[in-house]
């Protein structure tokens, strides 16, 4: 099973990119999806996630409004939009999957890609 994160980069203050996480291995269309970063000295936290129909999001505070994590199940894959961005976005993002079939909340993120490094300079 492998989780391959891209789009990450060095961006100006206010600009927008779209992280893309491709699954293979096996299907998550029934699973749980989240986007997780580590900023600079700091823990890994959860950014978003979604549940395994879409209707369903969490968003951490500070990135609602900018962010939208969206799914492609047929695609096996889930993205992160991330617009206006400031510095403190600034992380590495990690994809990850849930391996019990649960909401967000319940989710145990089992599966997780490599990391894409994010980069926003003021």
């Amino acid at each position: 099973v492998q989780l391959v994160e891209s789009g990450g980069g060095r961006v100006q203050f206010g600009s927008s990119l779209r992280l893309s996480c491709a699954a293979s291995g096996r299907s998550f269309s029934s699973n749980t999806m989240g986007w997780f970063r580590r900023p600079p000295g700091n823990e890994r936290e959860l950014v978003a996630a979604i549940n395994w129909s879409g209707d369903s999001t969490f968003y951490k505070p500070s990135v609602k409004g900018r962010f939208t994590i969206s799914r492609d199940n047929a695609k096996n894959a889930v993205y992160l939009q991330m617009d206006s961005l400031e510095a403190e976005d600034t992380a590495i993002y990690y994809c990850a999957a849930d391996s019990t079939n649960s909401n967000w909340y319940g989710a145990i993120w089992n599966y997780w890609g490599q990391g894409t490094r994010v980069t926003v300079s003021s």
